[in-house]
């Protein structure tokens, strides 16, 4: 009888051994390794159906609570209705990796948390981290990329203990938490207007201790009045409204609309509206100052040119409150003057005489002559004849300085023919290095002095060549040249000739010219 049920048992063993490796297709992965065997295949599979999300949730908890809460990569568009086992297959031995996942190439905004900003630059390991997991169960793991919340307290410390919610993006960005340049100051009970737009966070937002951490107290500033901030100077004479004179945007800056300066003994006009009140009121805006006279607050700028009998003329006499240029002393007052205006001098602005190369301005004894305004340009270019005592009249007019009425056949060069034609500026301005100069004197009478010799020196005689023994001033052609003067006699044939035909176009260096001098006169040199 025992042996009957031993060997029962034997082969019952066999048939189940058989049977489950004819229904298992293989060994499950590492981390379902506890689940092997007949009696727990109904933990993960129906009898006779497919394996359902159900079962695989009932033991992946974490999964489960992220799909219903709609969040993490498993509640994705590209995940969300697809079977588990469609990625996590099972039954390819121990080594299988049911977890086919690579962190290098995977795509985080899948995840519904997109990373921008330093995210970007961030390592997975920086962030999945167990400290961050507040999942006791997950935190346990090992190596896990579940648990982390999309709250930025999850991982970063909230330096202003929950004191200003927990919505960062509010204030701040993703790119560095500071400057603060989602924050809108003018959301808040206090508006920043006028000069409060420039004051540093840290003047007004105090450091203190709070929980043995540092912490800038954003929430329960007091700013009921200008007095709780900035401390009043009048002491409360002129009361605690502080907007009734002054504006955010100057301390110093009195709101005109509330004070009055018109009702004092001294109105102000013109450029003394916009003067700040303690340029005068130096020792305070209550004690009373002296007004009667311009330079009881300003300096006598022209260090007494207008004291007349021992008494100072006042500003006011050529001078208003609209500017100090310009000056109420015109054009019939200064032909009062030793020097009248007359010409181009009537358009000259006063600095330009009164004032020059920044030096203080000057009024009395400046000069009269031209030379003590102007320079002699000219210096040694013109003789003395041409120009006695530096008086520039003899040339010039102040109606124009270029219009000229010197007289030049009073000169060793008379202006004849296409002379008289040209400009001063034709014979007189010769290029520098750097500028143009004006030349008289420097000026020689011989033809190439001015004009080149294209003749090359041709009909040079010593270290000049003579032009006019063939030209004329009145056009460059050789009116004057007879053929017949020369070496060279041109009779019968030879008068029909053009001058080319025997006088050729020579070269010399990179010039072209026509030899007019001929070394050989013999009939072979011209005749084959």
């Amino acid at each position: 009888m025992f042996k009957n049920i031993l060997l029962t048992s034997f082969i019952l063993l066999l048939l189940s051994n058989f049977i489950y490796a004819q229904i298992s297709p293989g060994d499950l992965t590492k981390a379902h390794a506890d689940l092997e065997g007949m009696s727990n295949c109904t933990k993960c599979h129906e009898l006779g159906e497919k394996v359902y999300n159900s079962k695989c949730l009932d033991c992946h908890t974490e999964i489960k609570a992220l799909i219903n809460a709609g969040r993490g990569y498993h509640s994705g568009s590209e995940v969300k209705g697809k079977e588990c086992y469609s990625c996590h297959s099972e039954h390819h031995g121990r080594n299988f990796r049911i977890i086919n996942f690579n962190p290098d190439n995977f795509n985080h905004s899948k995840t519904g948390f997109n990373l921008e900003g330093v995210h970007q630059k961030k390592e997975c390991k920086d962030c999945h981290q167990s400290k961050f997991i507040s999942d006791s169960k997950l935190k346990k793991r090992s190596s896990t990329y579940l648990g982390l919340d999309t709250k930025c307290a999850s991982c970063h410390e909230d330096v202003h203990q929950t004191t200003l919610g927990n919505n960062c993006g509010s204030c701040h960005n993703n790119n560095s938490f500071k400057p603060v340049t989602s924050f809108d100051h003018n959301k808040a009970a206090f508006k920043l207007s006028g000069s409060h737009e420039k004051v540093e966070c840290s003047k007004c937002h105090l450091s203190e201790k709070r929980n043995g951490k540092d912490f800038v107290k954003f929430k329960g500033t007091s700013f009921a009045t200008c007095a709780s901030c900035h401390k009043d100077p009048h002491q409360g004479k002129f009361g605690s409204n502080c907007q009734s004179c002054h504006s955010t945007v100057s301390f110093q800056q009195i709101n005109t609309g509330s004070f009055d300066h018109n009702k004092t003994s001294f109105p102000l006009a013109g450029r003394h509206t916009r003067v700040k009140c303690d340029n005068c009121h130096k020792e305070g805006l209550t004690k009373k100052i002296k007004h009667e006279n311009c330079f009881d607050c300003h300096e006598d700028y022209h260090k007494g040119a207008f004291v007349l009998n021992d008494k100072t003329k006042d500003c006011k006499e050529c001078h208003t409150e609209t500017g100090f240029s310009p000056s109420l002393f015109g054009y019939d007052n200064h032909q009062k003057a030793a020097f009248a205006l007359t010409g181009m001098h009537m358009a000259v602005p006063c600095i330009n005489c009164h004032r020059k190369d920044e030096e203080p301005w000057k009024f009395r004894q400046i000069g009269l002559k031209c030379i003590d305004c102007h320079q002699n340009i000219h210096r040694t270019e013109l003789a003395a004849e041409y120009l006695s005592n530096n008086d520039c009249s003899s040339c010039h007019s102040v109606d124009a300085w270029h219009t000229i009425k010197f007289d030049h056949n009073k000169t060793d060069f008379k202006l004849l023919g296409k002379h008289s034609e040209a400009t001063c500026a034709d014979c007189h301005n010769k290029k520098g290095e750097t500028k143009t100069v004006t030349i008289f004197s420097s000026i020689k009478s011989n033809c190439e002095f001015c004009h080149t010799d294209i003749h090359f020196g041709q009909f040079k005689v010593g270290e000049t060549s003579d032009c006019s023994n063939c030209h004329t001033f009145d056009n460059w052609k050789p009116e004057k040249f007879d053929h017949e003067k020369t070496r060279f006699s041109l009779k019968g044939a030879h008068e029909k000739l053009k001058c080319i035909q025997c006088h050729k176009v020579e070269s010399y260096e990179t010039s072209l010219f026509v030899k007019f001098k001929m070394e050989d006169f013999k009939c072979a040199s011209c005749h084959s």
